[in-house]
């Protein structure tokens, strides 16, 4: 059974406020409604927010380290020395690492070299088998991007063994901070930089534009790098506001009108090729194919190589050659079919365990182990059970000799503060309030489950385990004209922090012919009209809500939740609305 949601309204802009909009931008007041429950109440403010500018990005010299970062870098390009450029295995860290390679390459520094972790060799961040892979090479500086806020110890080693670090993170970091040649984080306390949300790809670009302020590179220059950073700001679930808005605003124009190499042909695997490329398509389709290779356990290791899981993504993301490019990517998606197949296959595994034990399917919290999972996909099975459970998941398998996993939560409910609880039984953590990774002995599983189920129980609000979906405001059908379509694109990028708007309808019905599509047919299309006039029908589809075909296919009104969309199909764009929820009206 589907579980039921709960519909909120949130609270509607200063009725003043959005007329004044309204008037001045000559814009329905629907859509001026959304700018102030935004924080846009001025037509300055709007101004700003439709039409981001370049001009507007911070100083990256305020950033603490910045000066030392760029100085250690001129010494390097001066000297001709070996530069690795390291980064975490998902899609943040390999852009990043795309992204500065991609750069020094550009000014004509030649002695580069990457290095992505592997997660089942290395684990997650610097590993020391990767600094004695650097020293081997010949290595003096080591670029580490989205990782390295934490490795106090492993830059101490790096540096007896004569290599230098410099760290561009945007994790939280502890109460020591390396003890590198630079560390560029706005999260640090002693960090005035004023966005601390940029992605660790942020962060590399920051470091590049500084470079390029002080050695006369103009930013026209270095332009081009930001479809890489999009493609990071879209799938890291950075928020949308201030610096990340500029450069996602930027990024996806690039994305769209002239891309890399290597991202045209993700781009044309992913069936995006002449369509207009937005966040949620870097998040579901672009986003998933570069994450997987990381994912992905490789069938050969050599213990004196680089890795080579996101290693492929990154000769991916680099490549210049439009013929090579097109064969990474086949690589690529292959990892990607392949990731699916397994990620189907354990959450099918995990949600028949939980079935067939009545006491874990009634608790508020959910904990599974299983030794022979595949690391690499245990978040992702973390969130398919959210799905259907709803509530704070861990999700565990064995690696390496520890046991390992990935946590999710629900919305409103700090995972990581429950996770932080149990940490005397972890050997490792690290996360936030809704994603948390973890590794324990296997004698402590048994103990961490019960005190982890102990601590939802004694702590969740039962309010917050039924799922929410918040609604910007209601609307007729009838106000859905081509016009509302195109000014509701102008508030693009969508993401946190500027979510696509979901509007609420009631008294609407079918239309027409509802089917269930689909492979498993689980996927509800129907034509939705309102019983009022100007008649108003709309393409519509409810993925993954085929509870309420039979009721919606007889005709009788239903209130929908849902958000506004381009639908593209064989050569034609047209307005869908993307259902998130849908309600019978019994008493009609």
């Amino acid at each position: 059974m589907p579980i039921e949601k709960r519909w909120v309204v949130r609270p509607q802009g200063d009725p003043r406020a959005v007329e004044e909009l309204s008037s001045r931008l000559s814009m329905s007041p629907v859509l001026t409604n959304l700018l102030v429950q935004r924080g846009i109440d001025t037509v300055e403010k709007a101004k700003k927010f439709f039409s981001p500018q370049l001009s507007d990005l911070h100083d990256p010299f305020l950033m603490k380290d910045m000066d030392r970062a760029v100085a250690r870098v001129e010494q390097a390009v001066r000297d001709h020395e070996k530069v690795m450029i390291y980064g975490d295995y998902d899609v943040d860290g390999t852009t990043a690492v795309s992204l500065v390679y991609k750069f020094l390459s550009q000014i004509g520094h030649k002695d580069l070299l990457f290095y992505i972790p592997d997660r089942y060799v290395d684990g997650y961040g610097i590993s020391i088998r990767s600094i004695d892979h650097a020293v081997r090479k010949g290595v003096k500086l080591v670029i580490a991007l989205d990782c390295g806020i934490k490795a106090v110890e492993k830059v101490a080693y790096a540096k007896e063994r004569g290599v230098d670090f410099i760290i561009c993170d945007h994790h939280l970091p502890a109460d020591e901070i390396p003890a590198a040649v630079a560390v560029l984080d706005p999260k640090r306390t002693d960090c005035t930089y004023p966005f601390d949300e940029l992605s660790g790809c942020g962060v590399g670009f920051k470091l590049v534009e500084a470079y390029s302020r002080k050695n006369g590179i103009p930013f026209s220059k270095i332009e081009h790098l930001l479809d890489l950073l999009v493609v990071s700001i879209a799938s890291d679930i950075v928020p949308l506001v201030d610096e990340n808005r500029i450069l996602a605003y930027y990024g996806l124009r690039k994305l769209n009108s002239s891309p890399s190499k290597g991202l045209l042909s993700i781009i044309k695997i992913c069936g995006l090729e002449g369509h207009d490329i937005t966040i949620d398509d870097i998040v579901f389709k672009i986003g998933p194919r570069i994450n997987a290779a990381g994912r992905m356990r490789m069938d050969e290791e050599d213990e004196n190589a680089a890795p080579s899981g996101g290693h492929a993504a990154v000769s991916l993301l680099i490549e210049g050659n439009e013929r090579e490019a097109q064969k990474f990517g086949n690589v690529i998606d292959s990892f990607n079919q392949d990731r699916k197949s397994i990620d189907r296959s354990v959450t099918q595994e995990a949600h028949d365990f939980i079935e067939s034990n009545p006491q874990l399917k009634s608790m508020k919290s959910t904990v599974i182990y299983n030794p022979k999972w595949m690391k690499g996909i245990v978040g992702i099975v973390a969130s398919r059970l959210i799905e259907s459970y709803y509530r704070p998941t861990v999700v565990l398998t064995k690696s390496n000799g520890l046991v390992t996993g990935s946590a999710r939560s629900v919305q409103g409910f700090d995972l990581y503060q429950a996770v932080e609880s149990c940490s005397d039984l972890l050997e490792n953590f690290g996360g936030h309030m809704y994603a948390a990774g973890l590794t324990m002995r296997e004698e402590n599983v048994a103990k961490f489950t019960e005190r982890f189920n102990d601590y939802v129980e004694r702590n969740i609000d039962p309010a917050i385990l039924v799922p929410q979906v918040d609604v910007d405001s209601e609307l007729l059908f009838s106000d859905i004209t081509g016009e509302f379509h195109r000014q509701l694109n102008r508030f693009q990028p969508f993401g946190p922090g500027n979510t696509a708007p979901v509007f609420m309808t009631r008294g609407a019905c079918n239309r027409g012919d509802a089917k269930l599509v689909g492979a498993e047919c689980d996927h509800l299309r129907m034509d939705l009209t309102q019983r009022q006039k100007p008649y108003t029908t709309i393409p519509s589809i409810a993925f993954q809500q085929p509870t309420h075909y039979e009721w919606v296919r007889s005709g009788r009104p239903v209130s929908v939740c849902y958000q506004i969309v381009e639908n593209h199909y064989r050569g034609t764009v047209s307005t869908q609305l993307r259902i998130k929820d849908i309600k019978p009206e019994t008493g009609k």
